[in-house]
């Protein structure tokens, strides 16, 4: 069901007075601050994410919830030191979409999404007080892997990249000697662990290349590695048999039977 934007607002508003409210009357709420809210709102962020990832609409609406409440919070917090409210924030962000859209809101050209990109990027360092180096907007505590997936693109997007994707092969191909030489000796562990974030960079880079969001892509194998391995862990309880006294081929061949009720869909 869609609703009207008045309906919307008024919505807003409502969760706005109720927050309102608990910041006054509840003891757990009053003593919130942003750095006591900060490792609540990362795991809010993780929540949605895999709603995301599943695809679960319910959840989806659930945790978008989660996270609305931090910012409103955060804006609460804003408001209360006198500094900003949710209105600023708003305001704030409206101008800034604006500002980066010149080709919606101006006389900017811009016909595909490749060319947004481009030009977003230079807008990014155009702004008064934004970032003054093409990477600088990278935030430094991203996890690793969507890290050199936003520093890659942000270097693609001012011309630093492959002529043609498939030129990316090459160094994969590269890399993947680089660890096989390191790995022969393990004279130097540091050296392994190098060359190993040289091997995974190049792969983000391949998959970046190729249309493919890396940590989307790893989050759905490590879903797949989940359901097939307590699969393995469940069929072996109902044989009466634990993991530890398995042999590889024994875990190998219900390993197979699980890929096997995937295709067939469960059945």
């Amino acid at each position: 069901m869609s609703h009207t934007r008045e309906e919307k607002i008024e919505a807003l508003g409502r969760v706005i007075d109720t927050l309102d409210i608990l910041r006054r009357e509840c003891p757990w709420d009053r003593k919130q601050t942003n750095e006591s809210l900060r490792p609540n709102t990362v795991e809010e962020v993780f929540e949605l994410c895999d709603a995301l990832i599943n695809d679960d609409n319910l959840n989806i609406r659930k945790e978008l919830g989660d996270v609305l409440l931090h910012i409103l919070f955060y804006s609460k917090i804003g408001e209360e030191k006198g500094a900003f409210d949710i209105a600023d924030v708003a305001d704030a962000l409206n101008a800034k979409l604006i500002f980066r859209h010149p080709h919606v809101f101006g006389e900017a050209k811009a016909d595909d999404a490749r060319q947004v990109e481009l030009n977003w990027e230079q807008i990014k360092l155009r702004e008064k007080g934004g970032n003054k180096t093409v990477l600088a907007g990278v935030p430094a505590a991203l996890p690793a892997l969507i890290k050199a997936d936003r520093i890659q693109e942000k270097a693609a997007n001012v011309g630093f990249d492959w002529e043609c994707r498939e030129q990316v092969w090459d160094k994969v191909r590269e890399e993947i000697a680089e660890v096989g030489r390191e790995i022969e000796t393990m004279d130097d562990p540091a050296r392994v662990e190098e060359e190993f974030g040289d091997l995974l960079f190049s792969l983000v880079n391949a998959a970046r290349l190729y249309k493919v969001n890396p940590e989307n892509a790893l989050e759905k194998t490590n879903k797949k590695f989940i359901s097939r391995f307590n699969h393995v862990e469940s069929r072996a309880r109902e044989m009466g048999r634990s993991l530890g006294d398995m042999t590889l081929a024994e875990m190998d061949e219900l390993w197979n039977e699980a890929k096997s009720l995937e295709r067939d869909g469960g059945k």
